[in-house]
């Protein structure tokens, strides 16, 4: 008699319980994608925002700490949770997933090892595993020791760019136009401490020119798969104007890469990557954010995240086919290469809706209306509280219209159509969302 063929469709997944844990855009987009799986039960999230406690299947959870460990294990033990879904960096980087592993049996963790996260957690680090490993990269150099960098600024004789080693919420790159600037940028990191202890070690390297784009990959240590090619725009301002954020909009599948770089950068870079880490005997799993530049030698390596983009995620989730939980599972059972990440041949465009002020100081607690958007358009919450059916803002970036349509043009047509739709005082976003892209 014919074996029945198993596949990862007719294998026996058990009904997830998740724990999903963090408050942004990414989140909501997590959770939205997540719900729609036949395999998710419920899911947890801790805090949360307005915009996942109206996912179906979620609830919010404000009563235990993102940050307190050993209350997250504690609530995961009383409710049966069996996939942590970790979103933000900052507990990656603290080692979330190990201390689940050694407190909580029975739960998967769809996240890197505290050794794997400092791929993010320390620019130095992740340089230093560039060159060992032959990744293509700008020229660099660490400093921990204020006057050697200030002495090396002085002599270099190319554009530069400074980053704070540890984390920064997205904001510790400083592009300086002079040396004036770049060396009072040095200043500000390693003496003023704007971007706090994240600035006692900088990287200094080499300013490149080209398109950025970004990839999230996923990985479960050995096997990789990734998303579409997306293009973030990190200003505040039009025209790629005023300081950084955390990233005011994106579009996918972004332009400035072919199908043949695409599949060379997977062969060359992501996936050299990843064997790298795990013959360092720290596997990566879960989902590796590669920042790049498209120059004229080809693509640089500008920084690894080891988490969801936000908001790159906004984007890529809705052109994702595919089972998002199944392929979470596939990543923590190390049987990735046995499912496939199908993708629609759509475009989608976001557009980030900030607070005035952004990114600087912003008010909080800004009463919010919205109004219905269109089928295709989704609205994803960042900075939104929901209390006594009232909707308020609480963060800088706020909420996002993400839309996918069959061209580029009509995608971000819609995105801005669903920004229509938010309405709450002193609101800003970029009105030149793949403005480039569409010329």
């Amino acid at each position: 008699m014919k074996r029945p063929e198993i596949t990862p469709t007719t294998m026996d997944v058990p009904k997830l319980r998740i724990l999903l844990v963090g408050n942004g855009g990414r989140e909501h987009a997590l959770s939205w994608k997540l719900s729609q799986s036949s395999h998710v039960e419920h899911i947890h999230v801790v805090p949360g925002n307005g915009g996942t406690a109206t996912v179906p299947k979620c609830t919010n959870v404000d009563s235990v700490s993102a940050e307190d460990f050993a209350a997250l294990a504690r609530f995961a033990k009383e409710h049966d949770i069996n996939l942590l879904v970790p979103g933000p960096e900052a507990p990656l980087v603290a080692g979330i997933a190990d201390y689940f592993q050694q407190h909580v049996a029975g739960v998967s963790c769809f996240g890197p090892s505290k050794l794997a996260a400092r791929m993010e957690g320390s620019k130095t680090f992740s340089k230093d595993f560039m060159k060992a490993h032959s990744i293509p990269t700008a020229a660099y150099e660490n400093f921990n020791d204020y006057e050697k960098a200030k002495k090396y600024l002085d002599t270099v004789d190319h554009d530069v760019v400074i980053k704070a080693d540890g984390l920064a919420a997205g904001k510790g790159v400083i592009i300086p136009k002079s040396k004036e600037e770049a060396q009072a940028a040095l200043k500000e990191i390693m003496l003023d401490k704007e971007f706090g202890d994240a600035g006692n070690e900088v990287v200094i390297e080499e300013f490149l020119e080209g398109e950025e784009l970004s990839i999230l990959t996923f990985s479960d240590g050995y096997s990789i798969r990734s998303l579409p090619p997306a293009q973030d725009h990190k200003r505040i301002g039009d025209g790629d104007t005023g300081p950084n954020t955390g990233g005011m909009g994106t579009y996918a599948p972004t332009r400035v890469v072919t199908d043949k770089q695409l599949k060379d950068i997977d062969r060359t870079i992501i996936q050299p990557t990843i064997d790298g880490m795990r013959k360092s005997w720290y596997p990566f799993v879960g989902v590796l954010f590669t920042g790049f530049m498209m120059t004229e030698s080809g693509p640089r390596v500008l920084e690894y995240n080891v988490r969801f983009g936000d908001p790159e995620t906004q984007s890529c989730l809705s052109l994702m086919k595919s089972d998002l939980a199944e392929i979470m599972l596939a990543c923590t059972h190390g049987c990735l290469d046995a499912v496939e990440l199908e993708i629609e041949q759509k475009y989608a465009a976001t557009v980030v809706v900030a607070a005035g002020g952004y990114p600087s100081a912003y008010k909080k607690g800004t009463e919010m209306i919205l109004d219905d958007v269109a089928e295709g358009t989704v609205l994803f919450h960042a900075g939104t509280t929901l209390a006594d059916s009232k909707l308020k803002t609480s963060g800088g970036r706020v909420i996002a219209a993400t839309a996918t349509a069959e061209s580029l043009a009509d995608a971000v047509r819609k995105a801005y159509k669903g920004v229509d739709a938010i309405h709450f005082e002193g609101m800003q976003y970029r009105k030149d969302i793949a403005a480039r892209a569409l010329k």
